[in-house]
């Protein structure tokens, strides 16, 4: 399976996975972590690669991270590129986490990056958005 390292700034990654597990139960090849205030970039990096270590090296890793350029997302976009088989997929949210983790068995790292950016694409919407598409979808029959 897939292995998924979640990581962003404060509590973002303890907050997601908690989330998650509420809704989605324990998953594994699931590491949190987070990158609050008082840490540094070196440990950042530090506890990524132990978290790179300790995931099945004969599967593919992706890295969903917080924020595009943040610290979290540099540190991890630097761990991808030293392997074949590892992504980088930015501005997570949890209905992307929710699907993705329940869609990953036996996609390569490549196809769930590719089906990630599908699902937040879809994913961000508006109640009038939602509400037009309703109506579009299903439209009211006249009665007598």
């Amino acid at each position: 399976m897939l292995g998924i390292i979640l990581t962003g700034h404060g509590g973002f990654a303890s907050g997601m996975e908690k989330a998650m597990k509420q809704i989605l139960g324990e998953q594994s090849q699931f590491i949190a972590i987070d990158f609050p205030e008082t840490s540094t970039t070196a440990l950042l990096t530090s506890q990524l690669e132990q978290a790179v270590a300790s995931l099945d090296d004969q599967q593919d890793i992706v890295f969903l991270t917080d924020l595009l350029g943040g610290t979290p997302f540099r540190v991890a976009s630097t761990l991808a590129m030293q392997k074949a088989g590892r992504e980088v997929i930015t501005g997570t949210n949890l209905q992307l986490l929710l699907e993705m983790a329940m869609e990953r068995d036996g996609l390569s790292s490549e196809d769930f990056r590719l089906q990630a950016l599908e699902c937040g694409h879809r994913g961000l919407t508006s109640l009038v958005d939602e509400l037009g598409r309703c109506r579009e979808e299903c439209p009211v029959e006249e009665g007598i």
